[in-house]
């Protein structure tokens, strides 16, 4: 069952921008009661610093003046500025002058002052607003006192007017960052429906379909890029899964029929024993081929997912391939080709001298078996076109900065340029008759030996005739 995308609001774009827009929510919130905070208490102190140098002013009249006169002081005050308090009480607390009607009980017992509140005079009314001051009280001598104190009601109805405007401001954040994340989830929704619709089309089994991927480069067009370049290999491999099936089915079809049909001739001739024993021989023959077409498929099977580990080591590869030569010297002569090797000894190179080897055996051999092909057959997996029957083949080894270079070229037929790259897929032979030996597969062991070194194979023309080369680098990052 396929799940289809859920909306906007369920969507992990908007969660996570949510999650985003709370965390900033209450970290601002936090922040903004630490700082009304310490605004409150740096208010209080800057008034309280305020009544204090006016108390000392207060002391010093009081120290040169009776209380008739310091009532004066206060009266002449007060007029001034209302919003400064004043309160003049006797020793037993009866009041001789001020704006206050009597000492606030936030106050008892609080030389240093503090916070309290009050109705003026003029609102005696009980249902007046209570309004905030900050206050302390100074002796004046004969047991009397003086409060002195300032309304600080205007400063805190902007603390709380300021308070409400950070309050709203968060409020109209959380709401834009919500419509913020919504649009971009509906957005980020949409590219990736679109990366479902089109991946749901592929799944039905058409193939051909791409993700678009758009001009802003982000993450999401970098994983449609990524499945594309996938979808791409995966239709390339299948591609090349159905050729090498119907490849396998043709190329095999052949040779099982005549060993079928060999082995029931055989059981048939029942007088003739060494007629019987002969095709039961040349069965088993082909049965060794088939063996040899399998196990060649196995090989680069394994080759291509690198499951060769642990076979690498150090060889000389001047020497190996002139083994290879030398082995092939007796083959050459017998099809009237000319052989020859030339190269130097001391290029080290850390492989698989088996799989190497075996690759530049198939290069020789292909290089011998369709160099020298007829007009009628022309080529195979190494020839191209032409009736050019050819007469000797080369061998080279040489090392071209990091690389190491092994050649095999001939003066034969050669290969087209437009076959060079189809040659090297498994199965595919340019003869179209495939009368001659061989399967189809010594360039695509070649090709899978070469990656699986970090190396590359090139068909060139040799003017006339084919020039394979097979590229090795000297120094590898990492061994198979």
């Amino acid at each position: 069952m396929v799940e289809q995308p859920g909306g906007a609001l369920s969507s992990g774009a908007f969660k996570i921008a949510a999650a985003a827009i709370a965390a900033v929510i209450i970290g601002a919130s936090i922040l903004v009661f630490f700082l009304f905070r310490q605004s409150e208490a740096a208010l209080r102190a800057e008034v309280l610093a305020t009544l204090r140098a006016d108390a000392a002013a207060i002391e010093g009249v009081a120290a040169h003046a009776n209380l008739p006169a310091l009532e004066q002081v206060l009266g002449v005050r007060i007029s001034a500025d209302p919003n400064r308090l004043y309160l003049l009480v006797s020793a037993n607390g009866t009041k001789l002058a001020g704006n206050l009607d009597e000492v606030p009980v936030a106050l008892a017992g609080k030389a240093a002052g503090g916070v309290f509140t009050y109705r003026r005079a003029s609102e005696s009314d009980p249902g007046a607003l209570e309004r905030q001051a900050v206050a302390l009280m100074v002796p004046v001598g004969e047991g009397a006192r003086v409060l002195v104190g300032r309304d600080i009601e205007a400063e805190q109805r902007m603390l709380v007017h300021l308070r409400l405007l950070a309050l709203g401001g968060m409020a109209v954040l959380a709401l834009a960052g919500l419509a913020g994340g919504y649009v971009l989830s509906r957005v980020v929704l949409g590219r990736l429906e679109n990366v479902n619709r089109v991946t749901r089309t592929i799944m039905a089994g058409d193939l051909t379909q791409r993700i678009a991927v758009t001009a802003r480069g982000d993450e999401i067009d970098v994983v449609a890029a990524n499945v594309n370049h996938m979808l791409d290999r995966i239709e390339q491999l299948m591609n090349g899964l159905r050729e090498v099936s119907d490849n396998i089915a043709h190329d095999l079809k052949t040779p099982l029929n005549r060993l079928r049909n060999r082995a029931e001739a055989a059981l048939r001739d029942t007088r003739d024993a060494s007629a019987c024993r002969a095709g039961l021989e040349r069965t088993i023959e082909d049965a060794d081929e088939l063996i040899k077409t399998f196990n060649a498929l196995l090989l680069i099977a394994r080759l291509e997912a690198q499951a060769l580990e642990g076979t690498t080591e150090e060889v000389d590869l001047g020497r190996l391939v002139a083994d290879v030569v030398e082995l092939y010297e007796p083959v050459a002569e017998e099809a009237g080709l000319k052989l020859t090797y030339a190269g130097g000894d001391g290029i080290l190179l850390q492989v698989n001298r088996h799989l190497v080897g075996q690759a530049v055996a198939n290069l020789v051999d292909n290089a011998i078996k369709y160099g020298r092909a007829s007009p009628e057959s022309q080529s195979g997996s190494s020839g191209g076109g032409g009736g050019r029957m050819a007469t000797r083949v080369d061998v080279g080894v040489s090392r071209i900065g990091g690389v190491a270079e092994i050649s095999v070229a001939d003066d034969g037929p050669g290969i087209g340029e437009a076959d060079r790259a189809r040659v090297l897929r498994r199965f595919v032979r340019l003869e179209q008759s495939r009368s001659r030996p061989g399967t189809g597969l010594g360039l695509s062991l070649v090709a899978a030996v070469a990656r699986l070194h970090d190396g590359r194979l090139r068909l060139e023309d040799n003017a006339p005739g084919l020039r394979v080369v097979l590229d090795l680098p000297v120094a590898r990052k990492h061994c198979a």
